[in-house]
């Protein structure tokens, strides 16, 4: 077991997943929708990408600031529904990592008292490793998602993420893509609508209210998960940006790659060991992880899951 950077995912030892994976099933077929929708169409152009603000954490490379140009692109204006997942799984019975490992990592706040015995994951100890929760069982045994069908997907992986984004006919964004459409048409602000994280006292997002990990009044409305379309869209239609759940990117992590690397349509390094995560979760606070700014940034191993990561995807547009 390895923690993860930021303390604010649990991360998966590679070396059982990468053998469960050689066994998993394969994507055979796509969608291919002629307009997808629930999607926004961004017209692209140049922004300026990351902060030099200092508020944030340096070893995440989140500066310096550089001016990004991008092509149009389509992108989802939610994260990806379990509603959404199910008809996923139902129609190529697709098995997630979670699901075939047999575990997967849960906040200790969210657990029913039958399953409070699951491991605790060194370090963190607010994060357990739980038998049997997957995406249908968020929380393990005894808990479900019939009444959050319209809640992100969570115990997904980045390679669950690009399986489902294949079948429907899209792809994960990148890192620019992401942080491009996250802002919503701001220039330089601290979240998609500015820079006061609750301007005139209205919540604008989901993350964790009161003192780290000890107590969350909910004073955003929720303890756990959001629906995906909670709050008020951004400029440019997207919900949850920042909040919520955390969001796969198709680059890998680096620190410091995007310093001197390509300014059009960057794609990140041409390898790595983690993928990018992006916005922030329900866990997060500014205490200990002030991560749920559009230009803060995180990452985590391919192979791992937890209850706080899903993903939102985008199509190129023609």
């Amino acid at each position: 077991m390895t923690r993860q950077r930021s303390c604010c995912a649990a991360s998966r030892e590679t070396g059982l997943a990468q053998r469960l994976l050689a066994t998993g099933p394969s994507v055979a077929a796509e969608r291919s929708p002629s307009r997808p929708s629930g999607m926004a169409l961004l017209p692209g152009g140049t922004f300026l990408m990351g902060t030099d603000a200092g508020d944030g954490y340096a070893a995440d490379g989140e500066g310096p600031v550089r001016e990004i140009r991008l092509a149009p692109f389509l992108i989802d204006t939610t994260t990806v529904t379990n509603e959404a997942f199910a008809e996923f799984v139902d129609a190529t019975g697709w098995v997630t990592l979670a699901e075939r490992f047999g575990s997967s990592f849960v906040f200790v706040g969210l657990l029913p008292d039958g399953v409070r015995g699951g491991r605790p994951v060194p370090a963190t100890p607010w994060w357990r490793e739980v038998a049997h929760a997957d995406w249908r069982r968020p929380e393990g045994p005894g808990s479900d998602i019939a009444d959050r069908m319209d809640h992100p997907v969570v115990h997904v992986t980045w390679r669950d993420a690009r399986a489902y984004a294949k079948w429907a006919g899209k792809r994960l964004p990148t890192e620019a893509e992401w942080e491009y459409a996250a802002r919503g048409g701001l220039t330089q602000a601290r979240y998609p609508w500015g820079d006061e994280r609750e301007p005139g006292g209205a919540h604008r997002m989901n993350v964790w209210q009161g003192e780290f990990p000890a107590h969350n009044t909910a004073a955003d409305g929720h303890l756990g998960t959001a629906p995906a379309d909670a709050y008020e869209p951004n400029g440019y239609g997207l919900y949850n940006t920042c909040g919520n759940v955390w969001e796969w990117c198709s680059d890998w992590f680096h620190p410091t790659w995007h310093a001197t690397g390509p300014r059009t349509d960057p794609a990140g390094p041409p390898s790595g060991g983690r993928k990018v995560m992006r916005g922030g979760s329900y866990l997060c606070h500014e205490s200990y992880c002030f991560r749920y700014r559009v230009d803060a940034r995180s990452s985590n191993t391919p192979d791992s899951s937890a209850g706080n990561i899903g993903f939102r995807c985008v199509a190129e547009t023609g």
